[in-house]
């Protein structure tokens, strides 16, 4: 069984992001990228020293922010 779902293109979509990918997405540096991994404001995964963060969980805390791009 796959963890990844196709999107709209039909290419496979991980369930997770990594914390250069939340950085990105943010606009912050990294270390600040993983602070905020750590903090506890979204689920992770530590797979040996990676971090993986629940793409649906760090989604769902940038709505409660009022980050999304929906708000805009």
């Amino acid at each position: 069984m796959s963890t990844n779902t196709p999107n709209e293109k039909g290419t496979p979509q991980s369930k997770t992001y990594t914390v250069n990918d939340i950085a990105a997405i943010l606009g912050i540096g990294r270390a600040t990228a993983y602070k905020l991994a750590n903090s506890g404001a979204f689920k992770t995964i530590h797979i040996g020293n990676m971090i993986r963060i629940s793409r649906k969980s760090f989604e769902d805390w940038l709505k409660t922010e009022g980050l999304d791009d929906e708000t805009e």
